[in-house]
């Protein structure tokens, strides 16, 4: 499935979900705290990568189901970085409520419910490194389990039709030369193409404190349980891929991960992206890069 570039586009190889791999009726999982032991087989592809920048109109994420941003902060990354906004510090304060405005300002939304952030470091010693996988965060019914879990006072509004999205604002705290994201068009993805996954984690879990599990625990489900579900990606020709080249700190990506209006829920709208999978990937055309930090804040948006 490997696709020639032209100008202003790279390569990237996305590992998908391998459909050869899945055994009958048994549900996929991954767990959390590893990248390194899931019970499905992953495919890598290579794609061609479309640069975002040329392209002005996805700052409506729905149309392809991400929105790129020039947001500057004016929280330090440094500050971000040693902080790791924990939970109770002003950085992690200050830092939300930039996010919260931008969507506001972005997408009209009137309110935003922040749950979680994560912050990757491309670190062999890391738990928490760029993602390499195409996924989805949330699947619809987890999506709603989100919603209810942290946004409890606009759940009966959600049921009487109010619109909700989960939103994912993603930064790199440096050039993101290293493993930038890649963004999958939901205009070039059917419904056939995700697959559900149980997103397993420790019984003990503490977020932030996470470590390598050891290798003969990998294949074991002991000591862990079901808490999510994500979607992952079977391969297709046609899959369209972008990027933001040369992404910068004072720039973001919002990602949806749901829309109560996307086309393919039971109330949706035409043309509305549902979601968008993404994956980190590796660009040929860069070379010895500095190893990549990000950090990505996970948002309940309403209208």
């Amino acid at each position: 499935m490997s696709t020639s570039t032209s100008a202003g586009e790279t390569k990237g190889v996305f590992n998908y979900l391998d459909p050869a791999s899945l055994s009958s009726g048994e549900k996929p999982w991954s767990k959390a705290d590893t990248q390194a032991f899931k019970s499905f087989s992953e495919l890598p592809v290579s794609y061609a990568v479309h640069d975002i920048r040329a392209s002005p109109e996805l700052s409506n994420p729905d149309l392809a189901g991400f929105s790129f941003h020039s947001s500057p902060s004016s929280v330090p990354i440094d500050e971000v970085l040693s902080s790791g906004l924990a939970e109770g510090t002003q950085t992690r304060k200050d830092y939300y409520a930039e996010i919260e405005a931008a969507i506001k300002r972005q997408l009209g939304a009137k309110d935003v419910v922040i749950w979680d952030h994560t912050m990757r470091v491309r670190d062999p010693s890391s738990a928490r490194q760029p993602v390499q996988s195409v996924h989805v965060d949330q699947t619809p019914s987890a999506a709603l389990r989100r919603m209810k879990q942290h946004a409890p006072q606009f759940a009966a509004d959600v049921e009487n039709g109010r619109r909700f999205q989960l939103i994912n604002v993603w930064r790199p705290l440096g050039p993101a030369l290293d493993h930038p994201l890649g963004l999958l068009d939901a205009r070039s993805v059917a419904p056939e193409d995700l697959i559900a996954v149980d997103l397993l984690y420790p019984k003990v879990y503490e977020r932030g404190k996470e470590v390598l599990p050891s290798p003969e625990s990998l294949r074991s489900r002991e000591g862990y349980e079901p808490r999510g579900e994500t979607y992952r990606v079977v391969p297709k020709e046609g899959h369209k891929w972008w990027y933001v080249k040369d992404m910068k700190s004072d720039e973001v990506v919002f990602i949806k991960c749901y829309d109560s209006e996307g086309e393919t829920e039971p109330n949706g709208r035409k043309g509305v992206a549902t979601s968008s999978p993404h994956s980190a990937f590796e660009d040929p055309a860069v070379q010895n890069p500095p190893p990549r930090k990000s950090v990505e804040v996970r948002c309940l948006v309403f209208y």
